[in-house]
């Protein structure tokens, strides 16, 4: 984030003294307000650039084996131009390394659910999924599991086949 807001002021000042400089060639022909908005627009293009640019360079730095399953775009009235196209604020990705499975259980898994957001910490949190039966349960404390990897005390929540964690998290059946 500080690495962004100094990019945006270098955008900005970079863009000033261009119109400045261009204005001292043409001995002051040019509007007085120009350099200000010269700065200003620049700065804008700047913070929407990388705005957008956001999504893709996060990904292209995720590890292997860490593959997207579920966007959200964003639009708000303070960015108007996000309602002509949203951007990506957020994602969840499954980390396919860390799948778990028990030889009693085949159609169960236990994967790591990590999840990316444009301004908060990521998070990585472990997540049960029934393939067979379209459903997912959150691993908190209380959950138990058996010897034969049968899970008691969870609680169960349906999931639609075309789900896209559900998918992801199961992809390889």
């Amino acid at each position: 984030m500080f690495f962004e807001l100094i990019g945006t002021i270098v955008a900005g000042a970079t863009a000033a003294l261009l119109v400045w400089a261009i204005n001292r060639t043409l001995k002051g022909r040019l509007p007085k307000w120009l350099i200000p908005a010269a700065a200003g627009a620049a700065m804008l293009a700047a913070t929407i650039s990388s705005e957008y640019s956001w999504y893709a360079r996060t990904v292209a730095t995720m590890p292997e084996g860490i593959v997207v399953a579920q966007t959200i775009e964003e639009t708000a009235l303070y960015r108007p131009w996000t309602y002509t196209a949203p951007f990506i604020s957020r994602y969840v990705a499954v980390d396919q390394v860390s799948t778990r499975t028990h030889p009693d259980q085949p159609d169960q898994r236990l994967v790591d659910l990590v999840f990316y957001g444009r301004w908060t910490r990521t998070a990585k949190v472990p997540m049960l999924f029934d393939c067979a039966e379209n459903r997912r349960a959150d691993v908190v404390d209380g959950i138990t599991f058996g010897e034969d990897g049968a899970v008691t005390d969870a609680q169960w929540f349906p999931l639609a086949p075309s789900d896209p964690l559900l998918r992801t998290a199961c992809e390889d059946m």
